[in-house]
């Protein structure tokens, strides 16, 4: 087996083979190329914050993990896939053996965060720790399909940008991201993933209030076949806008609990929400799923604008264009504000309002039918 080759970023043969173009880099700063048949994780591990590992397009079968900071990791365009290892035992072999190699970056917790990435069933994973958060890494213009759990998975992580990754037919998520700040999830596609195409929490495991993700930004993106087109659970100030949600169980998820500070002042704007008619059961935490656009439950501050939502029909307790719904654990939903939205062709009704107090604005949306009636 070749080694991958290192290029100076500012090389013309480097830039100019890809077919990629790029601004010149810093000074001292890498590409690590990697071809079919090589380690994408080898060259992680080598690889210095500022650095870039750029992928060849081909099949490659392994986990990989980033815990450099300042650190791209591109493939040249969708035809580069990142696929589970053939057997369990290779793949417990690859991450032990790479993650030796990452050594340089950073030491024995490489190695360890390397092995706990493939061991849970996920593709790609980036990882920061909770005293200091992966600064500034970018993934791009890949493919991660079939992983038991999330094509990519992130935690601990300031300004994570997820741009134009494919993430398909994945056991729970197709983009998942925990206890993170300021992230970018950008053109990318998430279809028939087990659970949400995009995932993002303050902790999957923890019981606490919503967090500050410091403005996190999820547009843009192609949300389809998924039992959620993207879930927005117990954060503050982040935005969804631009994203094309369609053939899901359900559209947009917002969800808080009982814990405070209490989940809300999200931004829902200008998306296209539409046939989100999938049939997915009930589960251990939620109701049976179908014709869900929109569903806020026990959220705060939190307005829904300008979006398209149309021909979501079903018969589940959150089928609906707009739903409200009052939380499982009993936390009402206050001071939203749903405006200006067309809606249409929604089933049971187009806005449909569950809490019993009035603590929540509808006006100026274009729509037929609401529960309780009044509020088109």
């Amino acid at each position: 087996m070749k080694k991958y080759h290192l290029v100076y970023l500012a090389c013309t043969v480097a830039v100019v083979g890809t077919g990629l173009g790029a601004a010149p880099a810093s000074a001292g700063h890498l590409t690590h190329v990697v071809h079919p048949g090589q380690s994408i994780q080898k060259a992680v591990g080598a690889a210095a914050p500022g650095d870039t590992v750029l992928i060849a397009p081909g099949t490659y079968r392994e986990s990989v993990t980033v815990t450099t900071p300042g650190l791209t990791l591109r493939g040249m365009g969708r035809g580069v896939v990142i696929q589970p290892a053939a057997t369990k035992t290779a793949a417990k072999t690859a991450a032990r053996t790479t993650g030796k190699s990452a050594g340089r970056a950073t030491g024995k917790d490489a190695a360890k965060a390397t092995d706990t990435c493939a061991a849970a069933g996920n593709g790609i994973c980036v990882v920061g720790t909770k005293d200091r958060k992966l600064e500034d890494v970018t993934l791009a213009s890949l493919t991660v399909t079939g992983f038991t759990r999330s094509g990519v998975y992130a935690v601990d992580t300031d300004r994570l940008t997820v741009r134009k990754v494919t993430a398909v037919k994945n056991g729970v998520w197709g983009i998942a991201q925990e206890a993170s700040v300021r992230g970018v999830f950008r053109g990318n596609t998430a279809r028939d993933n087990g659970d949400a195409g995009l995932f993002l929490a303050n902790s999957i495991t923890t019981e606490q209030g919503a967090t500050d993700t410091g403005g996190t930004l999820v547009e843009r993106n192609r949300l389809e076949g998924n039992r959620i087109g993207v879930t927005v659970r117990r954060l503050r100030n982040l935005t969804v806008a631009e994203n094309h949600v369609t053939g899901n169980c359900a559209g947009v998820f917002v969800v808080g609990d009982e814990n405070k500070p209490k989940a809300g002042a999200v931004t829902v704007a200008a998306n296209r929400i539409v046939r989100n008619n999938k049939s997915c059961p009930k589960t251990a935490r939620l109701d049976a799923l179908q014709g869900s656009g929109i569903v806020m439950t026990g959220t705060e501050d939190t307005l829904v604008t300008q979006n398209v939502i149309r021909d979501n029909a079903g018969k589940s307790p959150l089928s609906g264009g707009v739903v409200l719904f009052k939380s499982f654990v009993g936390t009402t939903s206050e001071r939203n504000r749903i405006s200006d939205n067309e809606l249409s062709g929604n089933l049971p009704a187009d806005l449909v309002d569950q809490e019993t107090a009035k603590a929540n604005t509808f006006e100026a949306n274009s729509c037929q039918i609401s529960r309780p009636a009044g509020l088109c």
